[in-house]
């Protein structure tokens, strides 16, 4: 068999990633807003832990845990100064005092801080993480012009946007409104790297009857997918309570919660997986993460920090065989039964969507 190609992949503008990195967005999500030295701890050394099995992308955003995931990354950074490691960060969503979170200078100031909470003079990869410019997109020029400032005087390597995504059950309407919004914003902004999330689960969105893989190949654009494990759902081993309630948000992309039923369904889908591959630990999270990264070369996953555990069978998938073609559509067969299975009913809408 084939070994799984884990050299590092070209993303754009001369950053070349890992296949597989670390998202920070749980820092300071489930945690208690007074960090205690203990906690601060065991997430460091997740970080550290990531990169010594392999990962060089970091990725974080101002509004994780309000600034507290970049200040932590600062500190692996300071440990690591001579280490080739891609700083990834997102703006768009902390408002603060400004009118919007795109207005005026705010981007800038944003951009500032994050350098400060980082300890770096610049960023590898600078994404816009909300497609909210202000009534009729008031602040998007003066957004572009910012972004474009800063790469332009090395401040920031590569431009980033939020890649095209609907929750589970989307109607067919709103995959098309979602795609138009996207190729809208994609043509004006050009960026160089999509981030968004993407996993065996997520809705098909089709632009200019091409999947994402296929449409940034054909424009040049790298790809970062987010959340490939759909949340530990595709892993086989979470349990119920830990699903998000209604009203409740999961990380600050947001995330519409699965009724019982329909977390039974993904259940049962997955075991027609562990029929055909195996029972062995990680063999769901080994299909999981081949399924997105063996689409295209120039995309990269990122995976949640949560414990050193889940780091370890995530990364030590990549040491096995790649997935042949019959194995990816057996893979695809199944997960394409269980997202028609969770789309069947509506789904459960949180109280307050967050805006993509």
């Amino acid at each position: 068999m084939t070994a799984f190609n884990s050299t590092k992949r070209h993303l754009g503008q001369g950053l070349f990633a890992y296949p597989l990195g670390v998202n920070c967005g749980a820092i300071g999500v489930f945690e208690d807003p007074q960090q205690t030295e203990a906690s601060d701890g065991h997430l460091l050394d997740g970080l550290r832990r990531a990169v010594e099995l392999g990962a060089n992308l970091l990725d974080t955003a101002d509004c994780y845990g309000t600034g507290h995931a970049e200040r932590m990354l600062g500190r692996l950074l300071r440990e690591h100064p001579d280490q080739e490691l891609l700083t990834s960060s997102k703006v768009g969503r902390i408002r603060g005092s400004a009118p919007h979170a795109y207005a005026g200078r705010h981007i800038h100031h944003q951009f500032q801080q994050t350098l400060e909470n980082l300890y770096t003079e610049e960023l590898d990869l600078y994404t816009l993480d909300s497609w909210d410019f202000g009534p009729q997109d008031r602040y998007l020029g003066s957004a572009i012009e910012q972004m474009c400032t800063l790469r332009d005087v090395g401040a920031v390597k590569a431009i980033g946007m939020r890649g095209p995504y609907v929750p589970y059950g989307a109607t067919p309407a709103e995959r098309d409104a979602c795609a138009a919004r996207f190729l809208h914003l994609f043509r004006i902004i050009r960026p160089n790297i999509i981030w968004t999330r993407f996993n065996a689960l997520t809705p098909v969105i089709t632009l200019e009857g091409e999947d994402l893989f296929s449409f940034t190949a054909r424009h040049g654009v790298g790809v970062i997918l987010a959340a490939p494990l759909a949340h530990g759902l595709l892993t086989g081993r979470v349990p119920r309570n830990t699903m998000p309630t209604p009203g409740s948000i999961v990380g600050p992309t947001g995330m519409t919660s699965l009724t019982p039923e329909k977390v039974a369904r993904i259940t049962a889908g997955l075991q027609t997986l562990n029929l055909h591959f195996g029972k062995e630990p990680g063999t769901l999270t080994r299909l999981a993460l081949l399924f997105c990264l063996q689409r295209a070369d120039h995309c990269a996953a990122v995976v949640g920090l949560t414990n050193e555990a889940q780091l370890e069978e995530s990364f030590g998938c990549l040491s096995g065989p790649a997935l042949t073609t019959t194995e990816l559509a057996v893979i695809d067969r199944a997960y394409a039964k269980i997202r028609a299975d969770i789309e069947q009913q509506p789904r459960h809408r949180l109280a307050q969507p967050v805006r993509t």
